[in-house]
């Protein structure tokens, strides 16, 4: 019987905030961090307040839930991080971390299409259709923040969410991800 040829690495990098006081050696998805660091899941758990149905949402080309996924992000966040500041909003400032895509297993990774309907308090939920392997063509065009993206973070009322990532497609990888495949990137401000 024929066996699958395996897929090609994607080339490129992937991007995810720095953990400041990382336990353990690896990157882990909510689902695992529930029974290894109760106290980490209970923090990262309260990031989904009144839109806990996102962490059983179906990742289908994984065949696994949102929660049993490490979340990276195809470009640097210091960009939607800047924009958000710009509304006035106080949001993180602290390094990010890089990682080779080529470093991971296509099998275990895909890209999901991200939006927010204005007036959201959620990103609107993924169909098949918004799924995409991770192949460096893929990355290379989801690796850049929409004029979209970056005007709805400038423009942040006081009591609109956050929702940093909400324009910016996810490149989501199935269970853990080893920290030493991480590198720290050097400082730096965009302006918004």
């Amino acid at each position: 019987m024929p066996t699958k040829p395996a897929r090609e690495r994607a080339r490129g990098a992937l991007f995810h905030t720095r953990i400041a006081d990382p336990r353990g050696d690896e990157l882990l998805p909510l689902s695992m961090l529930r029974e290894r660091y109760p106290d980490l899941h209970a923090r990262h758990s309260a990031k989904y307040a009144g839109r806990e149905h996102r962490l059983r949402e179906r990742v289908i080309p994984l065949d696994c839930a949102w929660s049993d996924v490490v979340f990276l992000a195809p470009l640097d966040s210091t960009m939607l991080f800047d924009a958000a500041r710009s509304s006035g909003r106080r949001v993180w400032d602290g390094p990010v971390w890089t990682l080779d895509a080529a470093r991971l297993d296509p099998e275990r990774c895909c890209v999901r299409l991200m939006r927010v309907s204005p007036g959201a308090r959620s990103a609107d939920p993924g169909t098949e259709d918004d799924y995409l392997p991770l192949t460096t063509a893929t990355l290379r065009a989801v690796s850049e923040v929409t004029d979209r993206a970056l005007a709805r973070l400038r423009n942040l009322g006081p009591d609109e969410p956050l929702l940093p990532w909400g324009d910016v497609p996810h490149v989501l990888h199935r269970g853990p991800i080893p920290l030493d495949l991480f590198r720290e990137l050097p400082r730096r401000r965009s302006r918004p």
